[in-house]
C-alpha cells in the first residue's frame, strides 16, 4: 500500500534553541578540515571585544559559505536562518541541534522575526544571508530594503561576512570542486549598536550593500587564481542563456571550456583566469561573465517594456509542507505577467484544480535551480506554509529569465503604487 505523504505544517513558531554546545568541537572541526586545503584566510575588522548579541550578514555563494561561517564566528555559538530543503534533506532534529530556524524564501514571514528577536534577547548571534540563493554568476544581489528595516527592530551591533572564492569553486551551475581555487573571507562589524541607533534605514541599507558588494570573476582576474578544471565552462549556459552575437535565447551550449550558439555559431572559450575569449584569443564586452548577465537582465527589462516578454506552459509541481517530505502534485501550469504569478494545478487531496495568485508587489526575488537534485532547472514560489518546485514539461523555460522578470516586475509595481 502506499504510504500517504505528511502533509502537517512545519512548526514555524517553535522557538529555535541554541546551537549543542556538546556538537560544537565537531562543528569547528568539520569546518576546519573541510577548508584546510583552500588555506581558508580570516581577516578581522572592529571585531575586537566584540559580544553577543549581535546580527551577522553574510554573502552567499555556494555550500561552502555554511563552513567558513562557523570558522569566522569562533569561538561563538550562533543560529542560522536556512531554508527548508535543507531541514528535509538533512533531518529537522540535527539542523535544530545545529541551530537553524527554518524558513522559506521570499515570503513575508512574521515568525521568523519573532524566533530572530528571540535569539537577541537571550543574547545570541543569528546569521542571516540575505541573498537567499547561491550566486549565478559570482555577483552579488541587491539588497532587500527589509534587512534595513529588521536592522533598526533588532538594534544590535551589525556584522558583514564577505566570502571570496566559495562560488568559483562551486558554481552553482557546476558543483564540481575547482581543487585549486583558495578562500578568503572578511568579517567586519559595520555598525556598532549606537551607529545603528544614528543611522536611517537608507544609510544602513547603503552601508550594507558596499560591504555585502563581491564579483567573483574579478577577484579571481585581479589574483590571477587559475582554475585547470577542463570541464570549466559546462553548465554556465544555464545563467548565459542568450547569445550576444546573434540575440538568441536558450540555444547556447557548453563543452570543456567553449559555450557555443547553436543558431549562429559564436563561440567563447572560457580561460584559466574565468575571461571569456573569442576563438582568436580577443576580448569584448562580454568577456567578463557579469557584464554579459547583466546584458541579458536588460534585455528582459527591454522586452518587458515592449510587452514582449510572455511565460505560459506546462509544467510539473512538487510541493514541500514541511521538514519531512515532497509531495507531487502532477501536471499543472503556470502563468507570470506583471502583476504576479498563476499556478493552477490540484492540490494533493483535492478533486479539481485551483488556481493560486502570487503578487509581484511582494516578492523582490525568485529562488532558482539550475539543477535541483538531478532534476533540472526549476523557480520555486511559496505561501507561508508551503513550497512549490516548479520544473517546465515545455520548451522556453529558464530560471535566470524568469528570476530577471520577477526582479523587475517588483520595481515596476513598488515604482506604481
Amino acid at each position: 500500500m502506499k504510504k500517504q505523504p505528511d502533509t502537517t505544517p512545519f512548526d514555524r513558531k517553535r522557538i529555535p534553541p541554541k546551537q549543542n554546545f556538546f556538537m560544537m568541537p565537531l562543528i569547528w572541526a568539520i569546518c576546519w578540515f573541510a577548508t584546510r586545503s583552500s588555506k581558508l584566510r580570516i581577516n578581522k575588522v572592529r571585531m575586537k571585544g566584540l559580544k553577543p548579541p549581535f546580527l551577522v550578514l553574510g554573502t552567499h555563494h555556494a555550500f561552502m559559505d555554511f563552513l567558513v561561517s562557523p570558522l569566522a564566528l569562533f569561538p561563538f555559538r550562533a543560529n542560522y536562518v536556512s531554508e527548508l530543503e535543507g531541514f528535509e534533506n538533512y533531518g529537522e532534529w540535527i539542523y535544530r541541534q545545529v541551530g537553524c530556524l527554518g524558513t522559506r524564501k521570499f515570503v513575508n514571514d512574521i515568525s521568523l522575526i519573532k524566533n530572530i528577536r528571540n535569539v537577541m534577547l537571550r543574547k545570541g548571534i543569528l546569521v542571516l544571508y540575505p541573498e537567499a540563493r547561491y550566486a549565478n554568476v559570482g555577483t552579488s544581489s541587491e539588497l532587500p530594503e527589509s534587512v534595513a528595516k529588521l536592522v533598526k527592530y533588532l538594534d544590535v551591533p551589525v556584522v558583514v561576512l564577505n566570502m571570496r572564492g566559495n562560488y568559483l569553486q562551486s558554481p552553482i551551475w557546476n558543483l564540481t570542486m575547482r581543487k585549486e581555487v583558495l578562500l578568503d573571507a572578511t568579517i567586519t562589524q559595520v555598525f556598532t549598536r549606537e551607529e545603528v541607533e544614528k543611522a536611517d534605514e537608507s544609510e544602513i541599507n547603503a552601508k550594507l550593500s558596499e560591504f555585502l558588494a563581491y564579483d567573483e570573476y574579478a577577484w579571481q582576474y585581479e589574483t590571477k587564481m587559475a582554475v585547470t578544471y577542463e570541464k570549466r565552462a559546462e553548465g554556465i549556459e544555464k545563467p548565459l542563456y542568450l547569445c550576444p552575437e546573434c540575440g538568441k535565447e536558450f540555444c547556447m551550449k557548453t563543452s570543456g571550456a567553449d559555450i557555443e550558439c547553436t543558431s549562429c555559431g559564436a563561440k567563447r572559450h572560457m580561460t584559466e583566469y574565468g575571461r571569456m575569449v573569442k576563438p582568436d584569443g580577443s576580448e569584448d564586452e562580454f568577456s567578463h561573465i557579469p557584464d554579459w548577465y547583466e546584458y541579458e537582465r536588460r534585455c528582459v527589462h527591454e522586452e518587458i517594456g515592449a510587452d514582449r516578454y510572455a511565460l505560459d506552459m506546462k509544467v510539473r509541481i512538487e510541493s514541500l509542507p514541511n521538514a519531512v517530505n515532497f509531495i507531487d502534485l502532477g501536471e499543472g501550469r503556470l502563468v507570470h505577467k506583471k502583476e504576479g504569478f498563476y499556478l493552477t494545478f490540484k492540490d494533493y487531496g483535492k478533486t479539481e484544480p485551483e488556481t493560486m495568485f502570487f503578487s509581484s508587489s511582494s516578492m523582490t526575488s525568485i529562488h532558482t535551480e539550475y539543477d535541483y537534485r538531478g532534476k533540472g532547472q526549476c523557480v520555486t514560489l511559496s505561501t507561508v506554509d508551503n513550497t512549490y518546485f516548479i520544473y517546465p514539461l515545455e520548451e522556453g523555460f529558464n530560471a535566470t529569465k524568469i528570476q530577471f522578470a520577477v526582479e523587475y516586475f517588483y520595481k515596476l509595481n513598488k515604482k506604481g503604487s
